[in-house]
């Protein structure tokens, strides 16, 4: 028994050898993702904040308090497109790509939430703007909530949408992917693969929003330069156990919105999320999977146009007959 069981693990490890040599076979047949190595000229110069020479998109529009909205992963600002007039009445509103996503140059370097932070603050500095409420979805979440830990003071409030920001969150192809020459394999090979079926799992009513419109529109924005190496390095920055208890150090108010029904980012985290932060209330919607500003963009509206008004009521100066500033009403349990 023993001499055949010795048998049968030599054959075993000779077949996974084998189905590892097939992989990394065709994971050089494909190549590997490369970089953006030249300035995209495609899109112009207007809307773009130099930063050194990585240029960065905002779709900069309407005047007032400063709103900075901040996409998820493998997105860009266009996830904003349902909320953007309404917000821009009475705000000013900056709907940005980040680096590596949508319009923004994609070149080598750290996309690590607290790096990609770096870059909008330094976006803000262009933009003139000392501080901004920030609205994140899914990895965006992660993003503005380095934002809020790394500069305190240049953050007004936080709303946070079906955030992305626990270790747990991250499925096995992500974790995978930290590993060298797997990740590059990975993403070569499967990143732009069955896109339809991602996209649905995204939505409550796929057959409603992930149409084949929308699906070619992500398809061609994933085969522009650089974009699949620059989706592998951000994976790779999406090491969320060394700063997640630093969340609970935070005492800005938060917003958080979820949908009931959200595939993607479980509901159980935004109520983990609203347990650890120490100002923060928790909007459900009905009916809505991992992208509420299009599945139920006016619950959405209204949620954040009751939050952000309070928010600016509560960091007001206060009148002179009053013995300190207003609080924010309803934000714990």
């Amino acid at each position: 028994m023993a001499v055949t069981g010795q048998t049968a693990l030599r054959h075993a490890l000779r077949r996974c050898a084998s189905c590892a040599g097939l992989v990394l076979q065709l994971g050089l047949v494909a190549g590997c993702p490369s970089f953006q190595q030249a300035p995209n000229t495609i899109w112009g110069a207007a809307g773009f904040v130099q930063l050194g020479e990585e240029k960065i998109y905002v779709h900069d529009r309407g005047k007032g308090p400063a709103l900075l909205l901040i996409h998820g992963y493998g997105a860009a600002h266009d996830t904003w497109l349902p909320l953007l007039a309404e917000l821009a009445r009475d705000h000013r509103v900056l709907a940005v790509d980040l680096p590596g996503f949508g319009r923004s140059d994609k070149y080598a370097g750290d996309y690590s939430p607290s790096a990609l932070a770096d870059k909008l603050f330094q976006v803000l500095d262009r933009k003139g703007i000392k501080e901004a409420q920030l609205i994140a979805h899914s990895w965006g979440s992660s993003i503005a909530l380095s934002m809020a830990l790394q500069q305190p003071a240049r953050v007004k409030s936080l709303t946070l949408i079906s955030a992305w920001v626990y270790e747990e969150q991250l499925p096995p192809f992500l974790l995978w992917a930290r590993a060298p020459w797997v990740g590059e394999i990975l993403y070569t090979l499967f990143y732009k693969e069955r896109l339809d079926d991602r996209m649905s799992l995204t939505f409550y009513d796929p057959d409603r929003f992930a149409t084949p419109e929308t699906v070619d529109n992500v398809r061609r924005m994933l085969d522009r330069p650089g974009a699949v190496a620059a989706a592998l390095a951000a994976a790779r920055g999406q090491r969320f156990k060394s700063f997640e208890a630093r969340y609970r150090t935070l005492a800005h108010p938060v917003l958080l919105i979820w949908g009931r029904q959200d595939r993607v980012s479980r509901l159980q985290y935004g109520e983990r999320l609203l347990g650890e932060l120490r100002d923060a209330r928790l909007v459900v919607v009905e009916r809505c999977g991992h992208v509420p500003m299009f599945e139920q963009t006016w619950q959405v509206l209204r949620a954040l146009r009751d939050f952000l008004s309070r928010t600016l009521v509560a960091s007001a100066p206060p009148p002179p007959a009053a013995s300190g500033p207003a609080s924010l009403p309803g934000v714990r349990r």
